[in-house]
């Protein structure tokens, strides 16, 4: 792979990766200022949508947060009436957490500031380079995935 030698930033995709990233959350920020939500926030209620009774302990670690702060951050928004944390019938120890119908209204808002984005962002690709878009970095998170799996296993 000699075409990864050097240290260009211009053709660093991790690093490209991770600034796009950044951008289209500040982004995301900026178009859903209306609405009043922290990016803590809006970050877990979008995870909830899409994985609805995740028990604390794994959102806390989707969102690469310590438990305490996922705890705190819950806590505010069971008192809004956002989330509700259930027991989880496998374990007892563990809590589950879903949203309540009360801010369905909010993440439906959220979900179409979202795809709004990024069609915008994604202003002048074909249907094709789209889709090898989503294809390549399927891939990357595929190899990370398999990467961090090796790693994990090295270091038991």
């Amino acid at each position: 792979m000699t075409w990864l030698a050097g240290d260009n930033d211009a053709t660093n995709e991790a690093l490209l990766l991770h600034e796009v990233a950044h951008q289209m959350r500040k982004c995301f920020d900026r178009r859903a200022q209306h609405l009043k939500l922290t990016r803590s926030q809006w970050h877990a209620l979008a995870i909830l949508r899409r994985n609805p009774g995740m028990r604390q302990a794994q959102l806390a670690d989707k969102m690469e947060v310590e438990p305490i702060t996922l705890a705190r951050l819950l806590d505010r928004m069971t008192k809004a009436g956002w989330v509700e944390r259930r027991q989880d019938p496998e374990d007892r120890r563990a809590n589950q957490v879903y949203l309540t119908e009360k801010v369905k209204g909010i993440v439906q808002e959220m979900r179409a500031i979202s795809l709004t984005l990024r069609r915008d962002a994604l202003s002048g690709f074909t249907e094709q380079e789209h889709a090898a878009l989503v294809k390549y970095l399927a891939r990357i998170k595929a190899n990370t995935i398999a990467i961090l799996r090796v790693e994990t296993e090295a270091g038991e």
